[in-house]
């Protein structure tokens, strides 16, 4: 059974030694709880409403990291920069291309690319016609309990269509969560240490990032192979409990990966 967890791990190809928020000691949260309950939509919120709103409150709260790496130290430079950070990466592994005005990869500072994607981002939430203030019509939920009206599943049908988002509202939505993943993935990779930990601020990253995760893979904005970056911290989560059972995050898990990683420090 080791043989095939360290196959599996081997297989992330990770460094050596392993990145610190790895280590389960530095991969707690502020909080014990199941962050499902703050991920499940309420019954009487339509779909469409509740997927805006995760966008919102995450975007929110990636942006309070994000302040905390663009903050000037006393050479005058953030500590993401074009020498600290020349590629928007994950790890070794994993890197990230922009597209320019003419819808070419082009490869820039991680500095620069996530400042265009703040752009693009506070652009589409701040676009009434994408994501509109007011609903057009009564906004409902379905609910078999007080209605016999049944839900409508086809080419018309699309998330949100009754609260009045148009229908690649939740294409743009995914998209909105697979960039604000990848400034996630950085930030751990590259930042975890310094900023984060040195300033007593890991437990507020990790929280923020797993009820992301629960988030996302629950509303169906992040595919499973898109998660790749951070599998292994999201495998650590679903053998340590902080995914429960029911949700997707721990059914995309390895918890043979996990178990391992806990064995290695000694906490299982």
């Amino acid at each position: 059974m080791m043989g095939s967890a360290d196959e599996a791990l081997n297989a992330y190809q990770l460094p050596k030694p392993l990145p610190i928020w790895l280590n389960p000691a530095y991969a707690r949260h502020i909080v014990k709880g199941n962050f499902m309950t703050l991920s499940a939509r309420p019954k009487t919120v339509e779909e469409g409403e509740w997927v805006a709103h995760q966008v919102v409150e995450h975007y929110r709260n990636l942006w309070n990291f994000v302040r905390v790496i663009y903050e000037k130290e006393e050479d005058g430079k953030t500590l993401c920069n074009s020498t600290t950070c020349p590629r928007m990466s994950a790890g070794a592994n994993h890197s990230y291309t922009w597209l320019n005005s003419r819808f070419e990869p082009i490869e820039l500072p991680a500095f620069e690319y996530i400042t265009l994607m703040q752009r693009w981002i506070s652009g589409k939430i701040d676009d009434t016609k994408m994501f509109p203030t007011e609903a057009s019509g009564v906004s409902f939920s379905h609910n078999p309990q007080i209605t016999t009206t049944a839900l409508l599943n086809g080419p018309d049908e699309w998330v949100g269509k009754r609260s009045g988002f148009p229908q690649e509202f939740f294409g743009i939505c995914q998209t909105i969560f697979l960039q604000m993943f990848r400034v996630y993935a950085h930030l751990y990779w590259a930042h975890y240490t310094e900023p984060f930990y040195h300033l007593n601020l890991e437990k507020q990253l990790n929280s923020c990032f797993s009820h992301f995760v629960l988030t996302a893979t629950a509303l169906d904005l992040l595919k499973p192979q898109e998660l790749e970056p951070m599998q292994p911290l999201i495998d650590l989560w679903a053998a340590n409990g902080t995914f429960p059972p029911e949700s997707k995050a721990y059914e995309y898990a390895n918890l043979k990966v996990g178990q391992r990683l806990l064995q290695l420090a000694g906490m299982a």
